[in-house]
């Protein structure tokens, strides 16, 4: 069935809403004409080490952490479409969808995933894959060690804590090939980089790096803000 006449036929019982403020949107929507227009969109020049882009269609803050917090606790309602559509809409805006052959999210460790149910940043990749038709791949890059929450530790303990927690479990996969790496937020970067730099010593030709927010270089302590990594 197609992906939009499957989202109308949803919307007939279970009404499209916004992801930030909760108005009733149509289904073909992302968030409401207000909440859209209050969006702070992402203008840093962060880079990745060895990463060949960094993309991001929004800052991370108060005007679209309600959407980012559904994601992530599963009340995943309109936000995967919306997070999703708007990073695809940024890979496209930047040229960089046409450099991509695989999309590989950040994945997490396997206990972790079957307590939470879900990965948010397979979701994003998924959504992202369908719109820009570019396929994507979780069997590749496995979390193999659990890790202390990111949120606890310092840039350069985060750095130490994420040493050999990741491996490529299929390196003829992505052998001379051009990843897009995604997740759904990104802070210091220490996880896209420890991952960016293992695809490249495994074989691959190129990493871009995505997310759907990046936080602002020097920011405030959100008490809303939940990082899982």
């Amino acid at each position: 069935m197609d992906y939009m006449l499957k989202k109308r036929l949803i919307s007939l019982i279970f009404p499209t809403r916004c992801p930030v403020c909760g108005e009733v949107i149509f289904p073909h929507e992302d968030f409401c004409g207000k909440c859209n227009n209050e969006l702070t969109e992402y203008k840093g020049g962060f880079k990745i080490s060895e990463a060949k882009s960094f993309t991001a269609p929004f800052e991370y803050d108060e005007k679209i952490s309600p959407a980012v917090i559904l994601l992530k606790r599963g009340i995943k309602g309109n936000a995967v479409y919306a997070l999703g559509e708007a990073l695809a809409a940024a890979l496209e805006n930047h040229g960089i969808s046409q450099k991509v052959d695989i999309i590989i999210p950040v994945p997490l460790y396997k206990s972790d995933k079957r307590e939470r149910g879900f990965n948010q940043a397979e979701l994003i990749a998924r959504e992202v894959g369908r719109t820009l038709k570019i396929d994507v791949s979780t069997d590749i890059v496995k979390k193999v060690r659990k890790t202390t929450q990111q949120k606890t530790l310092s840039k350069r303990e985060r750095k130490v804590n994420l040493i050999n927690a990741f491996d490529v479990s299929i390196p003829d996969k992505i052998k001379d090939k051009r990843i897009l790496l995604i997740d759904d937020v990104c802070t210091t970067g220490s996880t896209l980089t420890e991952i960016t730099v293992l695809l490249r010593k495994n074989g691959a030709a190129e990493v871009h790096c995505a997310v759907c927010c990046k936080t602002p270089d020097i920011r405030k302590e959100d008490e809303n803000y939940e990082q899982s990594r």
